[in-house]
């Protein structure tokens, strides 16, 4: 069954201004992206942009793109409009990779519009890996989920979650069901849903914890999670992390 990969991209940075045009290797990072996304077994890729700049970097480069409003409060929201643009039908699979993924890895995108097919009672999909690193545990910036046991979110926080009461450390007590892991940052969708998002409340949670995946929860909707065995390629935040993926590609 076939797939669409929507990229949405934005100017607005405060951290690395204008990193969608970033160039890695001669070609603006939303470009490698694209082209890795191109990687997968998606019938389509699409970049969704509210900046005429990106448009234009993306039609240079044979990159199907979208323009959309400027106000939408978050991608989810943008990918919304994106997908009626499309015209995708209720039932089509769309997979949100961000635009600052270069290393992105395909299999990656794959597996989250896999599991779409093959957990019908989700409205989304996501992806996590083991966590380790204790210090990476109880970073804030690094945003952890837990999982029922049919392996879909119970919950997405910036807290180390889940606690062990009397090992609180990753890798003293954490196996199996318990270890805890590490969300990454890639959504599959059910078209329709996707158009509904919007019209959802903002929940509590989601404003407290700064994660709108909460809102789906919130709501009572189910997200399915696929557990890699590896983590992904690094993105890019930073003037440090574009300098690190330049020298990627540069080997």
């Amino acid at each position: 069954m076939s797939y669409t990969v929507l990229i949405p991209a934005r100017l607005a940075s405060t951290r690395l201004p204008d990193k969608p045009l970033a160039d890695i290797g001669g070609l603006p990072m939303i470009v490698r992206v694209a082209q890795r996304a191109a990687q997968s077994q998606a019938s389509r890729i699409v970049v969704a942009t509210d900046s005429e700049r990106i448009q234009a970097a993306c039609t240079q480069h044979q990159v199907d793109c979208v323009l959309t409003r400027a106000d939408h409060p978050t991608g989810s929201d943008r990918l919304a409009e994106a997908c009626e643009a499309l015209g995708l039908d209720h039932d089509d699979r769309i997979v949100n990779v961000q635009g600052d993924e270069p290393l992105i890895d395909p299999a990656l995108i794959d597996a989250c519009a896999d599991l779409l097919v093959r957990r019908p009672d989700c409205v989304m999909s996501t992806a996590a890996h083991g966590l380790e690193d204790p210090e990476q545990f109880g970073n804030p910036n690094v945003v952890k989920v837990v999982t029922d046991a049919l392996g879909r979110a119970l919950y997405f926080s910036r807290a180390p979650i889940p606690w062990w009461r009397d090992a609180p450390q990753p890798g003293q007590a954490a196996s199996g069901a318990g270890a805890p892991l590490r969300h990454i940052g890639i959504y599959g969708y059910r078209a329709g849903f996707l158009r509904g998002f919007p019209s959802l409340s903002v929940s509590p949670l989601e404003a407290v914890e700064s994660l709108e995946q909460l809102r789906v929860l919130w709501h009572g909707e189910r997200i399915a999670v696929h557990v890699s065995a590896h983590a992904p390629g690094a993105g890019v935040d930073t003037p440090e992390d574009l300098a690190r993926v330049r020298a990627l590609f540069a080997a």
